[in-house]
């Protein structure tokens, strides 16, 4: 029963702070860390696992558009036409993939064991709550991200590949790295989110296959199932309310918590509390 609530928990804390610019992987890693949960229960199969929910509120909140962009790529392959905005969207989308899916495959093992410290996570909380409020005083927020360029895309998917250090977010750094492209802030969350769909469904995969071909028992199973469904629901409720609160609010405020969630973290570190 135990494991089942810290299923559910873990599942809630990853629906929220997937989408909202906080870090999903270093909440996850600190609530594991300093909550002494199972990591053969909760690792990074489990990780993999509320992804798939999350992939599947991205999904079934912005269906619509992935099904007019999945439409307009297969028109294109007679010739592109990127005046067509729906086609331009599928290929910005494609090329800002790129960078996380070459990392990602390339240095899978070195994410996965070398940067799993609540000190990184820390560190990177404060660095990355700094680029908000640099993003927010530099940024012009006039352009829509129909409007980028494909460079640009490129680069907002270099900003991706940050996120797979836990503590940075793939949403904060790509969003701030929009609002230095002059992206107004619900623009660069909703581009933010689209692009998040063929890089996190693809690992998300790939760990649920490596995971379940090795075999997994029927406790195993419901953990998985329960972490995806309470992600998914709490995903999707996240999505929707960011993209409200950024079309009138700065990013401040996840600045502000990021500062105070680093400084808790470093207190509990110095006490010596917690440990995998």
């Amino acid at each position: 029963m135990l494991e089942l609530v810290q299923a559910i928990l873990l599942g809630v804390v990853q629906g929220l702070t997937e989408f909202l610019p906080v870090s999903s992987s270093g909440h996850l890693l600190l609530g594991q860390y300093f909550l002494g949960m199972d990591q053969d229960r909760f690792g990074l199969t489990f990780d993999a696992a509320i992804h798939t929910g999350t992939v599947l509120a991205v999904v079934s909140f912005f269906w619509r558009d992935l099904l007019r962009m999945a439409v307009a790529f297969v028109r294109s392959l007679r010739g592109p036409n990127f005046e067509d905005r729906d086609q331009r969207m599928a290929y910005l989308i494609l090329v800002a993939c790129i960078p996380a899916g070459v990392v990602g495959l390339l240095f899978q093992n070195f994410f996965e064991q070398e940067v799993r410290s609540p000190w990184l996570v820390a560190f990177n909380l404060v660095l990355v709550g700094a680029l908000f409020i640099v993003g927010e005083v530099v940024g012009r927020q006039t352009r829509t991200s129909d409007k980028l360029g494909f460079k640009e895309a490129l680069g907002i998917g270099l900003a991706q590949t940050a996120a797979l250090f836990p503590g940075v977010s793939r949403s904060g750094a790509t969003i701030t790295i929009g609002l230095f492209l002059g992206l107004r802030r619900e623009e660069a969350a909703r581009f933010s989110f689209l692009m998040s769909v063929p890089i996190t469904a693809a690992a998300a995969l790939l760990s649920l296959a490596d995971a379940f071909g090795s075999g997994i028992d029927a406790h195993g199973a419901l953990l998985f199932l329960v972490g995806t469904i309470t992600s998914g629901v709490v995903g999707y409720l996240a999505i929707r309310f960011l993209l409200d609160y950024l079309a009138g609010h700065s990013l401040l405020v996840f600045a502000y918590y990021r500062f105070a969630l680093a400084a808790v973290v470093v207190v509990l570190l110095l006490f010596g509390i917690g440990g995998f």
